[in-house]
């Protein structure tokens, strides 16, 4: 059975876009940019829409339902204790909600300055139940996962030393790639 096409709603007024948007918060956080563009294909087009969008987004922050930097703070929080994600997958996953940048700055500060990477990591590779690599092919693996969650490759190469990992199954940095390259296998087996 083929999809149901979708009918088109009719556009509403500010009245109902406040309800929707009081209903979306309810749910979930969301930055003013995130809902704006939820509550878009509910709106009038055109100036009409924009105004009523902007009078419900008005409205939302006198009333402290919605608050940019509220949304940064404790999503900052809940990555950092819940997931134990590192500073740079936070900076990005806000950025990437429209978080501005001079929050994003202001709230990782906050939150990661006083941190210890290398404890942070730890508590990431717990969670996680990652094990020490046994050779280079499980390090790089390990080194890549953990830059993903947002670690520095100082921040890595400590937790790696403190797993004791050889020196020769660290792979050599090279250029300003944020992974690190595959060990070459056809160079291993040509002896």
């Amino acid at each position: 059975m083929p999809f149901a096409s979708t009918k088109k709603r009719d556009p509403v007024g500010e009245p109902e876009l406040f309800e929707y948007a009081v209903g979306t918060l309810a749910r979930k956080m969301r930055t003013v940019r995130d809902l704006k563009r939820l509550m878009k294909p509910r709106a009038h087009e055109g100036e009409q829409g924009e105004r009523d969008m902007d009078a419900v987004v008005t409205r939302l922050i006198e009333l402290k339902y919605l608050s940019d930097t509220r949304f940064a703070a404790d999503y900052t929080r809940m990555r950092k204790e819940n997931q134990s994600f590192g500073r740079r997958r936070v900076q990005q996953d806000l950025a990437q909600k429209g978080v501005s940048k001079e929050l994003v700055e202001t709230t990782l500060a906050a939150a990661y300055d006083e941190a210890d990477e290398v404890e942070l990591a730890r508590q990431y590779t717990v969670r996680k139940r990652m094990k020490p690599p046994a050779d280079q092919k499980e390090t790089v693996r390990t080194m890549n996962r953990l830059m993903r969650a947002g670690y520095s490759s100082n921040a890595i190469f400590k937790l790696l030393r403190t797993w004791n990992v050889a020196e020769e199954a660290i792979p050599e940095v090279g250029g300003d790639s944020d992974s690190y390259a595959e060990p070459d296998e056809r160079a291993e087996s040509d002896d």
